[in-house]
């Protein structure tokens, strides 16, 4: 059965034909050959109508007339081999080896020998038949050709043109053969331009894939250099990486890169001199910008789809794009000797490298982009580190002069649009440009090897440490924009762009210990703060903002815990000729701030948010307990609520509405560096001593009640501050007297009894009964009540309380203290406080479960039972959960109580 007959190949054919002719409209929509092989391999998994073409049921009737017996008596033989049923659990076992056993059998090797044959013979049928056609076309368009060539040279309207551009819709190997030729820099103009206009309008994908590209990659790249062409060949480009795969797309795109590198190599365009700028209009320079915008543009959107491609292809890109922006011309005639390089252009289009940034972003490109600048275009690197030495340098030129070397760089970017760059704009976009590579490089592990890096006309190689030395430099000299703070290009001033780079270092802690937590960045960073406190002049032009973006750094170092360590125990640094860690130096610079005594610091200076600046660094360090030991000795506790009380005292003082603002800021700045504190138990006992807990709880309940966090380096609540303060009398007092635990109950009430806030949930389906103790919209309330009654302290909110046990309760009335909630929910001893509850059983059950937790500590239970007798209470309710309370033999009830009795009894017998 397995021989087609001649019959059978006829229809064959004919069925083969028509399966085409039902796919031709996914075929023709394929970009390549490729993509439609693919797309026939896989036809099963995306049409819907496979299995009911008559080509797919012609082949599954042949394989079941050839394979049929042969797959019915293995099965057979291998069910009474193994004892099996014909279904049960080993059926897919028998199937599996049927279906090995078959593809293994000389019947089915038979079958597929004569189907291949059989299919190669239709094939080639088919093929000749569609050649014959071909070839009947080709002899009839051969016989029209000079008609429509007559009319297509003397009609120039648009009718004729469409017909043109549609008569290339497909295009054949000739054609493309054709334009190549007439693409040949010998042709004439209007030739060329001809055949321009005709590759534009073919498929980008027939054309890269004809035999003749090689020849039109030459050509077309010969002419981008002249500007009657150079538009038309870019609009191909475009096109191209528009509408086709990487694997086409790589082609195009390393081509317009090599393209632009020899036009740089052969125009040799001159940088412009301290009075020249680069005319952006002028042809040459408009035609290289052009191309390297589009290059950066598809840049920036390779990264969406390189990753569903060979690795080879992407390496490819990157290497094209790495070896364009590392070529640099040879010194010209001209007077500065210097020449524009492509670069230049690149971080004119795209100041802050995102380009890079995007292709750092995945590891599947990071590591080809890393591998390939260790190995061959590490000068990339040299000339980026090259950039900001020699920016740095030219700041420190500066430094005497009136003119700021960034004010040329400053311009509105809401005016006309601009067509000259002067030379220092083209070297600050540059330096902005290598900063940002730079400072992507840091943060993975490979590209700090890339450093140490040895510098033409320096003596020894610049390390890690030397680069981030360099950049806080230059925050130094241009700690904002040239206008003013709020400008809208500070987004864009060096200060900003170098904060951006080590805040991104602090975040990680491999990258924070290998470029920050070194003795020479600590002692850059707290040089100028040396300097004020030993009675100096700071180098800085402007010490507020230039130290406010020095403290934001130190604040983030300390954060970590090698930061910690070095802030410690690190003695680096030099002060009045003694050798101190940076602690102490930021800490006795904190006190001469709120003190106002410090000389070399006009008043105008010293604003509220430097110094809370310096004060949130001192925070990093007492909120720890060996933190606060260091800095014991300062009373920073004292100096902070010296400073508060003077504040609220010239409340009444103020005249206008922005003093109002700035002293409402100060004064929160100072109730919230003051509550950290709490965040040990000695530095509590500090707080209380201050008399300012009161108010420094009140202010963390306003925190929380509008759910902010700690700060911006502590991503957490206020969870962990609540059981350091509740762990004493005098804390748990002020969150009684602040409403902080009247607003716990209440949260908790409304969560349990209310159901929280899916309301409108709730009234379309009901609640689902919980199957845990506590049900999980509860979970937050039950630790916020646990973190605030797990110590003795307790006393403060019970003590000498007794329970209200009305003899009615309503529906709408809640509790508002603690001893309340213990009488709703623990002490549920009558049936006036049963039915007041809308899920007794669940409300119960939490209760009990808070006093389970509650008796952990001695002497919350013992309070709790000399008060409430509440071991009597739960025996007392035991005995009334009898079925049959008239008989000495009855059966318990299984109710919460005896299970959490058992529990309490512990500490009762203890």
């Amino acid at each position: 059965m397995s021989e087609l007959s001649a019959e059978d190949e006829v229809e064959l054919q004919l069925l083969l034909k028509q399966l085409l002719r039902s796919v031709s409209d996914k075929i023709s929509a394929a970009p390549s050959t490729e993509c439609a092989e693919e797309l026939l391999l896989h036809l099963e998994e995306t049409d819907r109508n496979f299995h009911s073409y008559e080509f797919v049921r012609f082949l599954r009737q042949y394989v079941e007339n050839s394979m049929g017996s042969v797959v019915d008596e293995d099965f057979k033989k291998l069910t009474r081999a193994e004892g099996q049923p014909a279904v049960g659990a080993g059926h897919d076992t028998i199937i599996h080896a049927v279906t090995r056993r078959t593809r293994d059998s000389v019947e089915y090797q038979q079958m597929m020998q004569s189907l291949k044959i059989t299919m190669n013979v239709v094939v080639e049928s088919l093929m000749n038949k569609f050649e014959e056609e071909q070839l009947r076309k080709e002899e009839m368009h051969r016989k029209m050709e000079p008609s429509q060539s007559n009319s297509r040279f003397t009609d120039n309207c648009s009718d004729s043109d469409s017909s043109f551009n549609q008569s290339y819709a497909f295009i054949r190997q000739e054609q493309l053969q054709v334009l190549a030729e007439k693409l040949d820099s010998s042709k004439p103009k209007e030739v060329r331009c001809e055949a321009l206009h005709a590759l534009c309008c073919a498929p980008p994908s027939d054309v890269l894939s004809c035999e003749s590209w090689c020849v039109l990659r030459k050509n077309l790249c010969a002419a981008l250099t002249e500007p009657d062409l150079s538009e038309s060949v870019m609009q191909f480009f475009a096109k191209s990486f528009s509408s086709s795969p990487l694997n086409v797309t790589r082609e195009i795109y390393t081509s317009l890169a090599k393209s632009v590198e020899i036009s740089f190599q052969t125009h040799k365009l001159s940088f412009p001199s301290d009075v020249a700028a680069v005319d952006i209009n002028s042809p040459e320079i408009s035609r290289l910008l052009k191309q390297v915008r589009l290059l950066n543009d598809f840049q920036k959107e390779v990264t969406n789809f390189w990753i569903r491609h060979p690795e080879k292809y992407m390496e490819e890109i990157i290497e094209s794009t790495f070896s364009l922006l590392s070529f640099h011309p040879e010194r010209g005639s001209t007077e500065t000797g210097k020449m524009l390089e492509p670069v230049h252009l690149l971080a004119l289009l795209d100041i802050k490298a995102t380009w890079f940034i995007k292709w750092m972003h995945g590891y599947y490109s990071r590591t080809s982009v890393l591998r390939l600048l260790e190995r061959k275009y590490k000068s990339l690197v040299v000339g980026a580190l090259q950039q900001c030495l020699l920016y740095s340098d030219s700041c420190e030129e500066c430094t005497g002069e009136t003119t700021d070397p960034q004010s040329e760089e400053q311009h509105d970017p809401g005016s006309l649009q601009r067509s000259f760059y002067s030379r220092k704009e083209l070297e600050y976009s540059l330096f902005i440009h290598s900063l940002c590579i730079l400072g992507k490089l840091l943060i993975y592990s490979d590209g700090r090897k890339l450093f140490p890096i040895r510098i033409q006309k320096h003596k020894d190689p610049v390390s890690l440490t030397d680069l981030i030395v360099i950049l806080i430099n230059i925050t130094y000299r241009h700690p904002r924009s040239l206008h003013n703070a709020a400008s809208h290009t500070d987004f864009m001033s060096p200060s900003c762009l170098v904060m951006e780079v080590l805040w991104a270092l602090c975040e990680r802690t491999e990258c924070a210990a290998e470029c920050l937590h070194q003795t020479p960045v600590i002692q850059t960073l707290l040089a100028p703060v040396i300097a004020l406190l030993t009675g100096q002049q700071a180098e800085l032009k402007s010490p507020a903002a230039t130290l406010t973006l020095i403290a934001d750094v130190l604040a983030r170092i300390a954060n970590t815990d090698g930061g910690l360590t070095l802030f410690l125990y690190e003695n680096n640094l030099i002060v009045h000729n003694q050798r101190t860690s940076a602690a102490h130096v930021v800490a006795q610079f904190t006190l001469k701030l709120l003190e106002k005594s410090l000389p070399s610091l006009s008043e105008s200076d010293v604003t509220p948010a430097f110094c809370g600046a310096f004060i949130f660094v001192c925070r990093q360090i007492y909120i720890t307990c060996e933190g606060l030991q260091v800095l014991g000795t300062y009373g920073l506790h004292r100096a902070l609520a010296a400073a508060w009380k003077k504040t609220s005292l010239l409340a009444e003082r103020i005249p206008t509405a922005e003093d109002v603002q700035n002293r409402l800021v100060w004064e929160e700045t100072l109730l919230d560096s003051l509550l950290n504190f709490a965040a040990t138990p000695k530095g509590l006992l500090l707080l209380q001593q201050t008399g300012a807990i009161n108010q420094c709880i009140r202010y963390m309940f306003s925190r929380f009640t509008k759910k902010l966090q700690v700060s911006r380096c502590e991503k957490f609540g206020y969870g962990v501050m609540v059981t350091q303060v509740a762990a004493t009398a005098p804390g748990v007092a002020a969150l009684q007297s602040s409403g902080f635990v009247q607003a716990l109950v209440l949260e908790l009430w409304s969560a349990l009894e209310c159901g929280g806030d899916d309301e409108d949930v709730r009234a379309l389906r009901p609640r689902p009964t919980p199957i845990d103790h506590i049900d999980r919209i509860c979970h937050k309330s039950f630790l916020s009540l646990v973190n605030l009654l797990s110590s003795q302290s307790v006393w403060e909110l019970v003590g000498r309380q007794s329970l209200a046990n009305k003899s009615e309760y309503t529906l709408r009335e809640t509790p508002s203290s603690i001893p309340d909630l213990i009488d709703r929910l623990i002490a549920v001893n009558s049936d006036v406080k049963i039915h007041s509850l809308f899920l007794y059983e669940q409300s119960h059950t939490f209760g009990l479960r808070l006093l389970s937790v509650l008796c952990c500590c001695l002497d919350s239970f013992l309070l709790l039972e000399s008060q409430y007798n509440i071991c009597l209470m739960l025996l007392q309710s035991q005995r009334e959960n009898v079925s049959n309370q008239d008989t000495t033999e009855g059966e318990n009830i299984l109710t919460p109580g005896p299970c959490f009795y058992a529990f309490l009894h512990l500490p009762a017998t203890f």
